[in-house]
Parts: structure tokens; sequence; C-alpha cells
């Protein structure tokens, strides 16, 4: 191991070596060019020193469709139509650290078998508030459990030559205002939340890159923070790897250039003008930039590229990807089995036996709406996408009658390119120092009145549209209910599939409330009423009140599961595959009992102050006693487990770490998966700190009747809390209360251990 390790710092210092005389054979033109796009996903090359550009791609849940490299609008060939994955709520929903590697690898691979070197993935900003429209593209509430899964989502994907390019750093808690929120965090809740996850990325994952959020942290954007990215990345955590601005993140040039931010890209094709071209080109002339930093950017991004085997005598031996493979559609029907949530299940109505039904009435427009092309950048050209309508029909295989009618009225709303979304993201920015010239002088006050007014018209017009087409929604919902009420009428079974879509789960936009849209909950109440077994399926991606669970017997959840959705749903249903998946965040009854209710989202250039601390999700749930609608944590099974004989064994007196050991067990007359989550809960804490925070967790897979013991190690950070005053974690001395459950409600064991 000794000579493995002088080894590798050998290789290290050799390739340092190697970055330090390319960098002296490059004139400033070169370096400027390798640190800005030359194209909206890559930058300059070298050609001269058979430097490459940088190509990079969206997103989390599949490579992006190839772009023109100058206008925001698809080449149009079929050679780019990928595997398209669960998202990563689906992956999170899983509790499977071993899915998580296997997805980003099916990622990865697939990128570069697309040839690019970046993948802007994965997505592991920490839910706050269930209405942040890109929830989707993230993975947890909670920061142990996104930590846990991303670390070898980021292995899987980079063991390809790929860069992950972990998102968005650091506090982007919302789309609403999303280029100019100020986002006011205090320190502990700050370290104790928002960082924990991109710290493990970068510290545990050695993700290769990392992108700075459009966001503001107290005062100052995340691209040009100095305490983000100076202090906390470089010198707390130690990270030499790329840090790529967000697309259109950067604002001012000196600002920006004198932190370690190295890569500037951004949705315009005015490349020479992006903040680090020209502008920083003649700042570095005329002295206001010395041109060291320019070389620190470089330095970063051709260390990246030596990792990568993009540049030097290993070049040769980059790995070659491959996409759209057998088994990567393997994995992403496997993701997507162990993702769906049974949220309800009190008759145990599921799983449904084929051989018993005549007839089904599949009731809702998501049994046979396609997600994969929506939702911003996670958008993609997948190969196929199976909708729940057509696995179940291919699962029964046409034995049983499936009558659909999609129940409620969803207004068309055609995509064009025309007018690309993601250059008018950035409309409300014209006048100011991002992606255009900036205009000082007398008039810049009136042109923001002029600005402000016209994005108020703008909000008027979007008001009278949506009163439209909620108007249409209703009048076209009388046709559509009744043709629902009528398919049920003699059916075997009864399957509801509604939820959201990306109209509402999308980048850019936040939605306005937690209710299911398009008057579906009023469609539910009708069925409900005609046929109490209807069997209630969701497909979203954040929750959704549900006002007639109570009247509910059986409700699955799915979040956007991918290429696969549909045979993975029918497997479900049918019982070919045991649901596992357990909820990564908590489901309210009702958006007014969030912590965020009462302190949402800003307004247009406004500020968000996260006053709720440490109290959001499950978090708050427990300070403040009140009953989510479904808990974190929470999923149910077709079997049944039982937990016993806890066990805790303290290691060097206690000061180190906690071995909790127990069984878990089979109960019933099924193979299935168990979530166990372990919660650490201060018995007297000194400092005021959550009544108890999940800290590690295993799946376990038995089969009917069988035992398997369970051991994990809690360190001694994991009862640590951080301490402003000396600016670190600190585990008080005194008594802690380990929780081993199946939920962060269902604890089924507890024992103390006493920290000395």
């Amino acid at each position: 191991m000794k000579f493995d390790m002088k080894n590798e710092r050998k290789s290290e210092k050799k390739t340092e070596n190697q970055i330090e005389k390319l960098l002296k054979k490059m004139n400033l033109d070169e370096k400027i060019a390798m640190i800005h796009g030359a194209g909206l996903f890559q930058t300059g090359a070298v050609d001269r020193l058979e430097i490459p550009p940088l190509k990079c791609s969206d997103g989390p849940m599949g490579v992006r469709c190839e772009f023109h490299n100058e206008r925001w609008i698809p080449i149009g060939n079929n050679d780019d139509n990928v595997t398209y994955l669960p998202s990563n709520s689906a992956i999170a929903s899983s509790w499977n650290t071993e899915l998580a590697y296997q997805t980003g690898h099916v990622l990865g691979e697939e990128a570069r078998g697309r040839g690019k070197d970046v993948i802007l993935a994965p997505g592991i900003n920490i839910k706050r508030d269930p209405l942040c429209g890109r929830n989707f593209e993230y993975m947890s509430e909670d920061p142990k459990l996104t930590a846990m899964l991303a670390v070898p989502f980021i292995k899987g994907v980079q063991e390809n030559d790929v860069a992950a390019c972990v998102k968005h750093f650091a506090c982007n808690v919302q789309e609403t205002d999303r280029l100019m929120v100020d986002t006011i965090v205090d320190e502990r809740t700050l370290y104790e939340i928002y960082l924990p996850a991109f710290k493990a990325a970068v510290q545990q994952g050695g993700s290769y890159s990392l992108m700075g959020a459009y966001n503001m942290i107290n005062g100052t954007h995340c691209c040009e923070n100095k305490t983000l990215l100076d202090f906390i990345l470089r010198q707390e955590w130690g990270y030499d790897g790329t840090v790529i601005s967000d697309w259109g993140a950067v604002h001012k040039t000196k600002e920006a250039a004198e932190v370690t931010m190295d890569v500037e890209m951004s949705v315009f094709p005015d490349f020479d003008q992006y903040k680090f071209a020209d502008p920083l080109k003649e700042a570095v002339r005329n002295g206001e930039i010395p041109e060291t930093a320019v070389d620190n950017k470089v330095r970063n991004i051709l260390r990246m590229m030596f990792r990568l085997k993009m540049i030097g005598k290993d070049a040769h031996t980059r790995k070659a990807g491959t996409y759209n493979s057998t088994g990567h559609r393997k994995t992403a029907l496997h993701a997507a089995q162990e993702s769906m949530i049974l949220l309800k299940n009190k008759t145990d109505k599921l799983p449904l036996d084929k051989k018993k039904i005549r007839k089904i009435a599949v009731i809702g427009q998501n049994a046979a709406k396609i997600h994969s092309d929506g939702g911003g950048s996670a958008e993609i050209k997948a190969l196929y996408e199976i909708s729940p309508l057509m696995g179940i029909r291919t699962f029964l295989g046409g034995n049983t009658d499936v009558v659909y009618v999609p129940g409620y009225f969803v207004p068309d709303k055609p995509k064009t390119f025309s007018n690309n979304w993601q250059e008018t993201s950035l409309d409300e920015l014209e006048g100011t120092d991002i992606g255009f010239a900036v205009e000082n002088g007398p008039e810049e006050s009136g042109n923001e009145q002029e600005k402000m007014e016209a994005l108020r018209k703008e909000e008027q017009q979007k008001a009278l549209q949506k009163e439209k087409d909620n108007e249409l929604i209703h009048e076209k919902n009388k046709k559509y209910f009744a043709q629902a009420l009528e398919a049920v009428k003699g059916a075997d079974e009864v399957i509801f599939v509604g939820g959201l879509n990306h109209d509402y789960d999308s980048e850019g936009l936040d939605r306005e409330n937690m209710r299911l849209p398009y008057e579906q909950d009023m469609l539910i109440e009708e069925l409900l009423k005609v046929r109490p077994d209807t069997i209630i399926t969701l497909i979203g991606g954040s929750p959704v009140e549900m006002p007639w669970r109570d009247k509910a017997e059986t409700i699955l959840w799915s979040y956007y599961a991918g290429m696969e959705t549909g045979n993975a749903f029918a497997d479900i249903l049918f019982g070919e595959v045991n649901p596992s998946g357990k909820l990564a965040e908590t489901f309210p009854a009702r958006y007014e009992d969030c912590a965020t209710a009462k302190n949402g989202q800003s307004g247009i250039h406004g500020s968000i102050r996260l006053s709720e601390g440490l109290y959001y999700g499950y978090r708050h749930f427990d300070k403040e006693r009140i009953a989510p609608a479904f808990c974190f944590g929470h999923g149910l099974s077709y079997t049944r487990f039982a937990y016993s004989g806890l066990s805790l064994k303290q290691e060097k007196e206690g000061s180190e770490s906690v071995k909790v050991s127990f069984t878990v067990k089979n109960t019933g007359k099924r193979a299935g998966a168990e979530v166990v989550q372990v919660y650490v809960a201060p018995v007297a804490p000194k400092v005021d700190r959550p009544a108890k925070e999940l800290k590690t967790f295993a799946k376990v897979n038995l089969l009917p009747g069988k035992s398997q013991k369970v051991t994990l190690t809690l360190t001694k950070r994991d009862f640590a809390y951080f301490d402003v005053d000396i600016h670190g974690f600190a585990a008080d001395p005194g008594d802690y209360e380990i929780l081993a459950g199946a939920s962060s409600e269902d604890i089924r064991l507890r024992g103390i251990c006493t920290l000395l």
C-alpha cells in the first residue's frame, strides 16, 4: 500500500510538472480560449499544443441531444437518442448505493460514447421547498442521504474517463428569480445542511468538476464568492478540480477572475464578449488583473484533462464509451423498479392477480404521457419511453381488456425551437452586466423602471393566459370526467394514473401550490365515490397534496422513472417485483404545514432568508409535531419485516465510533428488500439541535422467513453539530439515543450510547 501511495504521489508530481510546461508554452490568447465558451457546450481549443476543447453536456437523466454550436436548435440527426434514466429523485428513492453507482456508470459511459468530456450531473441541491420546480433533478431533503448516494454516482460516471459536474454550488433552493436571488443563510445552517453533500462529492467522490450556481449567497453571487469558492472549496476542502459556471452565472469580469471560477459558460453566441473572453484579456493587458489569475484557471482545467486522459502520454488509453446498450436498458429498468414507492396498501389490494382480471379501466393522462422531452436542461431524446399504459398492456399480453380514457384535460403546449427558453430565461437581465453590454449613466434608473414595468406586464399576461387555460380545463373536464366514470363500469380493476408533468416540474419556474393540476383532485374524489377500491398512482417530481388520501385504499408514487417506467410500473402492480422504494423527502399533508409556507420564494431581484435554519423537511415536522401525509423514509412492501436485538458497541472509549448492530427478518411470504435507517437523537443537547437526524442506512434483501444481521458504523462526526465559535464540528459529551427503523416515524429499536 505504501508503494502504491508513493507511486501515486510521483504521478501527481509528474502531472503538475507537465501542466507547468504547457503553461509556459501558452500565450494569453490561448489561455483565454480555454476558460470560456467557444460554443454553447464547449470551450476553445489550443490546436498548436494539441489541447482539445472541453465538451460538456446536460444532464442528470441522460446525455442531451446535439445542438448547433451557436444556436439553441437541435441538429436534428437521429444518432443522439440515448438511454433515458430515472431522475435523481427516483434514484434517491431506491436508497441503494450500488444502484446509484450503476446508474452513474451508465450515464458516464453514454456521455463518453457521445464524445463528451463533462456530464453536468448529478444534481445534489437540498430540497428545502416542495414547490421548487427543479426538485425532480435533486436527490433528497436530507444531506446525509444525498451524500451517500452522490458519492457512488460520481464514481460510476468518472470511471468512464468522463468528469461529473456536481451542481449547483450552493444553496440553489428555488427557480423563482433564480438568476439574481440572494439566499441569506447563517453559517451553521450552511455547513450542516447545504454543504455536506458537496463536500462528500469532492472529497469522497473525487468529482473532477463542480458547477457554480446562479444565485447569490449572503450578498455575493456564487460564481464570484470568495468565501464559497476560495475559502470553503479550495482551502478548507482542498479541492483541485475545475469549477464551471452555470450557463450565464458569471456577472462581473474582475470579481469572477479573482476567485477560483475556472470556466465561464453562457447561453449566447457572442463568445468573444463573455466575461472571461475579450473583457478579461483587456483587463490583464491593462494590469487590472494579473495573468497569474488566468494561469490558475488553466491549471485546474489542464489537471482535469490529464485525469480524463484527454491529453498527455495516456491519451491513447482513454476509454471508449457506448450508448443505448442492452445492459444500460437493464440498469434503467432495475432503477425504475426500486424507485417506486408504495405509500398505502390498506386492504392489500396490491399486488393484482392478472389471472383474475378480465377488464381493467386505466384513467388519467399520465398513463399515456411521455416525460423525457421536458423539464428544461434535463430534457433528452430518449431511444424509447414505455408509458404506464403500454407497460400494463404489454404485461397482460392481450388476454385482458384494457380500457383507457384520459380522465382530465391537459392543454397542449407544442414545443418549438424558434424562441428557445434558455435564451429567453436571461431576458429579465437585459441592461445588466450579464450576457449584455453594461449600461451606465443617468438613464440607467429609467431603464430599470422600464424593465420592471415590462416584467409586470408579462406577469399580467401570464395570469390572464392561466385564467383562460383554467376556464378551458374546467369546461373540457365535464366531458372527460363523464368518460372516466363511464369507463369504470364493469371493470374488475380501476387504475388512476395522474400527477404532475414538466409544465410544472421544470427548470426556470416554481409551482404556485402543492395541489394536483387539471382538477385531478375532483376526478379522484368522483372515482372513489363510484369505485372506492380505485388504485391511485401518481407520477411527479415533487410532493403533492392528497386531500382524498384517507378515502383511497391504495396509493403508489413514482418519480420520473426513465425509459422503462411502464414496465417497472406493471411489474410492481402485478407483483413481479416487490416495491422497496422509500421517500427521500417528506410529503406534507398540505403546503401550509411546511416551514417554507411562511418563508417561501422571493420575487424579482429579491432575497430569501433561510430563517428556518436547520428546521425544514422532517426536522421541521418533528419540531412542530405536525403529522405529514407520508413521512421521510416511508415506503411499504408486499411483505413484512421485523427488527430485533439492537447492540451498540463503542470503540476507543466511546469517543471515535459506535457499531450499531441488529437483526432484520422477513416475516412474510414474499422475497423483499427493506431499507433500514439509523437516526441519532441527542438526549440533552447543550445547543439547539433537531430531534433526530438520519446518519446511516442500508438496503437488505431477504427471502421469506430469512434473517440478516445488519452492522452499521456511526463516527464521531455523526454526533456533531457545527460550532460557529470554533468554526468546526463539535460532538459534545453526553447521552445520545440511537434509533433504528423503517422510516423517520416507524422506529423499531432504541438504544443509548454515551460519548465521553
